[in-house]
């Protein structure tokens, strides 16, 4: 059957709750049952004019076959081997034979197949078009004291969106007035309503409830969250995964087998009849078809968990790999680290912070920004920074006020002392000022909430677990230890992460990483699968392949699950296909199965198979 799946999204507003039946092509149908009727009339008798040659076999096979005849010059003309070529074989000869009660039987079942395949592949496109169509095409904008009404794709950055109860909202941006409650399930996974208030993050696609909220845009169309999900999805319906091409390849090959088959079973038999069957019999549309609608639909599902896929690629991958590897800071902590514990040596401590923070204060490191922002509340005064320099996995150094200053790990300090006493999870920002050990910054990260129970969810999955991080190995190995992971390399470089990764792939190792920092994207580029946080900088999101939006880690344990469960649908599917093709072939090559039986046997594999797929499909959720 058909198993095209180019057809592009309606950037318009399709509707998807349409009814089952309104989706079937009228025409389609109408030239199934004229098909089916003919078929019952001639097993009826009516073989006027002459038994050998009754016309309303002949129109119904020519009413019937065109639709399969365009579809099989079509797939000759890119030299194609389909199940379309081997179905009007099969069809032919039992015409030929003066079958002509099997012949429209067979052409019916083959129309019938065909919407069927085209509702399920609906239904799978219907998951995605949702996504498209949720968003409004006005909003409401305040311009000075006047709220106006604008197109959405004339909204940019800066603009003040107002959003009243029961509103979607139709950007990324910072609440800066009202109160309120959002559901932001359709871009976090996150079932319950979140609290929403001046300084509140919100993101595109969440309705608001209770309360009107105004909103500063920061990300509009296709650079907000919703709309990197919509750009995912064209990318992932324009693509076509290695499963796909395999799945393709195995359909040719099947039918190869089968034309193959009924060659030797004409040659042994002379029996026209088994030799029919064994064509008739053989159904690749179910894992030609079903494995698009697969890769549609878990797209669709790990999009509703908070997460978005760049690639049917990248998705085939993550369901493969059996190490995840993650980044510490910001990652599996918060990424919001405070200054809990200072130092000194031969220095005041307000000297120290305020020359650390001035060296700091081209940072963009949250360590660095933590001591900035310290170094404020207590009201100190910055320095201007000189001659700065940001080395990778080290720190920073400045001249500030003609001072040297050197704010990091030992590698960049390194009289500084191997061990810090009591300090547990803090990292260590040692400081060293004209060339001499000053003193030490203590600062504490949070835990992410869902850290480890996503890290226990992952081990029962049977996947390996492994931190790569910059930071000082007493810090890394005290967190790693809280959330159970299997193992950590700490004090790492950039390059040393790529190495780190190379090593773990060499050992026969498929690696998911999962960062957020601009130190962590050459690695995210380089493993088998790059997974971005969606609080991390921009280009650990380009670099990666999957993006975590709401930077939870209970969805990074979902998008592994859908994507794992979408692999074994698929492969279910390919030893199906194969298992049915190989015995139905055997007993039709026998004796065992007529024409028709084969017919059925086909279109019901086929069913099967794509309604399996189909489990994927997420279900539907009702609009406001």
């Amino acid at each position: 059957m058909s198993t095209t799946t180019e057809t592009p999204l309606d950037s318009g507003r399709a509707e998807p709750s349409a009814s089952l039946w309104s989706r079937i092509d009228r025409g389609d149908l109408a030239r199934a049952l004229f098909v089916a009727a003919c078929a019952v009339a001639v097993g009826l008798g009516v073989t006027w004019p002459w038994a050998r040659l009754p016309a309303v076999a002949v129109v119904g096979l020519a009413v019937g076959c065109w639709p399969i005849l365009a579809e099989a010059l079509h797939d000759a003309r890119r030299r194609r081997m389909s199940m379309e070529t081997s179905m009007l074989i099969a069809i032919a000869a039992a015409a030929a034979i003066g079958e002509w009660t099997t012949a429209l039987v067979i052409t019916a079942f083959v129309l019938a197949a065909e919407i069927l395949e085209d509702l399920s592949m609906d239904r799978g496109r219907d998951a995605l078009t949702d996504l498209m169509a949720f968003l409004p095409e006005t909003v409401q904008v305040r311009d000075g004291g006047e709220v106006t009404t604008a197109r959405l794709a004339d909204v940019g950055p800066g603009r003040i969106v107002v959003v009243g109860p029961g509103g979607r909202i139709p950007v990324d941006g910072t609440v800066v007035a009202g109160r309120s409650t959002a559901d932001q399930s359709r871009i976090t996974g996150e079932s319950l309503p979140v609290e929403i208030a001046t300084g509140s993050e919100v993101f595109a696609g969440s309705i608001n409830h209770v309360g009107a909220v105004e909103i500063r845009a920061e990300k509009v169309g296709a650079e907000s969250s919703y709309g990197r999900i919509v750009e995912a999805v064209r990318q992932v319906q324009s693509s076509e995964p290695p499963v796909q091409r395999l799945a393709d390849r195995l359909a040719a090959w099947l039918i190869y087998l089968a034309l193959a088959g009924a060659a030797i079973t004409y040659l042994v038999t002379r029996d026209l009849t088994a030799t029919i069957a064994v064509v008739v019999v053989a159904g690749a549309c179910g894992v030609a078809a079903g494995t698009p609608l697969a890769v549609l639909a878990t797209i669709a599902r790990i999009a509703r968990t908070g997460a978005f896929v760049k690639d049917g690629a990248h998705l085939e991958a993550l369901s493969a790999v059996d190490t995840i590897v993650f980044d510490k800071t910001g990652t599996l902590t918060v990424g919001t680290p405070a200054v809990v514990d200072v130092r000194v040596e031969g220095v005041p401590e307000e000297e120290l912070i305020a020359l650390a923070a001035a060296a700091e204060a081209y940072s963009e490191h949250p360590l660095g920004q933590a001591i900035v922002g310290h170094a404020r509340a207590r009201g100190l005064r910055i320095g201007r920074s000189e001659d700065f320099v940001y080395e990778p996995g080290r720190g920073v150094a400045a001249t500030i006020d003609g001072r040297a200053v050197r704010a990091g790990n030992a590698v960049l300090v390194p009289d500084a002392p191997d061990r810090i006493p009591d300090q547990g999870f803090a990292t260590a920002v040692h400081v060293g000022i004209d060339g001499r050990y000053r003193g030490t910054i203590l600062l504490a990260d949070t835990l992410r909430d869902s850290a480890k129970a996503a890290v226990a969810q992952l081990h029962r999955r049977g996947l390996r677990t492994l931190m790569i991080t910059g930071d000082a190995e007493h810090a890394a190995r005290a967190v790693a230890a809280e959330l159970g992971i299997d193992d950590v390399r700490a004090g790492l470089l950039p390059d040393e992460k790529l190495s780190a990764i190379d090593e773990e792939r060499a050992a026969g190792h498929r690696i998911a990483m999962v960062g957020d920092g601009v130190n962590d994207a050459p690695a995210l580029a380089r493993a088998d699968v790059g997974i971005a946080m969606g609080s991390g900088t921009d280009i650990a999101r380009e670099s990666a392949d999957v993006v975590l939006i709401s930077s939870d880690l209970h969805d990074l344990v979902a998008t592994v699950r859908t994507a794992r469960r979408a692999r074994r649908i698929v492969m279910f599917n390919f030893a199906g296909t194969i298992a049915v093709d190989l015995i139905g072939m055997a007993l039709a090559a026998f004796g065992f199965l007529s024409p028709i039986l084969a017919a059925f046997i086909h279109v019901g594999s086929e069913t099967a198979f794509i309604l399996n797929s189909a489990r994927l499909i997420p279900g539907r959720r009702t609009r406001p």
